[in-house]
């Protein structure tokens, strides 16, 4: 079990540098390691419609050791896809390339895998091992995970206030103004998050009042697709999951925000609080 979460931790590490480019796919990385515990082959997910992690991985492996692959392991921080989409199955490209044994972090629950494809392999009299560093998998890949098992993207609140509790200040008319909370640093820091989802929900007012690119300018990745509220927040949710859009970030003012956190529509929130107060202004969200 030691030696399998050892060359699990590695597949992670490959996961990752997909980061911001393979959404609405899952994050996923593979190692393949020959009975001596060399390693011979490893990939990952590059970017959305590219080919799997386990693809690459097969894909790399040099001819002077393909030989070692009938008797080799292959790790892969996510169940192997069992059906035809934009890339052939690659549970059936592991059976036919004879690798006698798959250890698997995650299961997935998008249901045309779901099971599937370690099923496909146990059939085929491949050995797998399941559950190697799930929490980690999971949590990895968690926007993923939770838009299918729940049937909405994966959402995230994002505000930022004053050290005294305003979103923004108010004029002598008692028109909102904005406020520039962030820094240099916290600024980088979003443009990451940005970049890991795949859309952000901003209302009219706080695109009039602060006017936001929302773009992803200061870190590498794609650009989130930009949604507006509709009335009824939570068959929007759906229709966003059926459209492909696993994950959102709602970057709004304090009456969207509030309207999430009263429908209990969110799965994270992230609140950043500058050290300067306003005195008065429009308040933030209270949870």
């Amino acid at each position: 079990m030691q030696i399998d979460t050892k060359y699990m931790q590695r597949a992670l590490q490959l996961a990752r540098l997909g980061e911001g480019l393979v959404s609405p796919n899952p994050m996923v990385g593979a190692v393949i390691v020959a009975a001596d515990g060399k390693i011979i082959g490893e990939g990952y997910h590059h970017r959305y419609g590219g080919p799997h992690a386990e693809v690459n991985a097969v894909n790399s492996v040099k001819d002077s050791d393909k030989h070692l692959l009938s008797d080799s392991t292959i790790y892969v921080t996510l169940e192997p896809c069992s059906h035809y989409g934009k890339t052939p199955p690659c549970a059936k490209l592991i059976i036919d390339i004879g690798i006698p044994r798959v250890v698997v972090g995650s299961a997935d629950p998008f249901k045309e895998v779901s099971g599937r494809g370690i099923k496909m392999l146990r059939d085929a009299g491949v050995e797998v091992v399941e559950d190697v560093m799930r929490e980690e998998c999971d949590a990895l890949n968690v926007r993923f995970l939770t838009a299918h098992r729940l049937g909405r993207p994966w959402i995230q609140l994002k505000w930022a206030q004053s050290a005294d509790g305003f979103m923004a200040g108010l004029d002598k008319d008692g028109n909102p103004f904005p406020v520039k909370f962030s820094t240099p640093v916290s600024s980088v820091w979003m443009h990451r998050r940005r970049s890991m989802v795949d859309a952000i929900m901003v209302g009219k007012n706080t695109l009039k009042i602060d006017k936001p690119s929302l773009n992803c300018r200061h870190w590498p990745g794609n650009a989130p697709r930009r949604v507006e509220p509709r009335h009824d927040l939570e068959a929007q949710m759906r229709e966003l999951y059926k459209e492909g859009v696993t994950s959102l970030m709602v970057e709004g003012g304090p009456t969207l925000l509030q309207s999430f956190i009263d429908l209990g529509l969110y799965d994270d929130i992230k609140i950043e609080t500058a050290e300067k107060k306003l005195g008065a202004g429009l308040p933030a969200p209270t949870l």
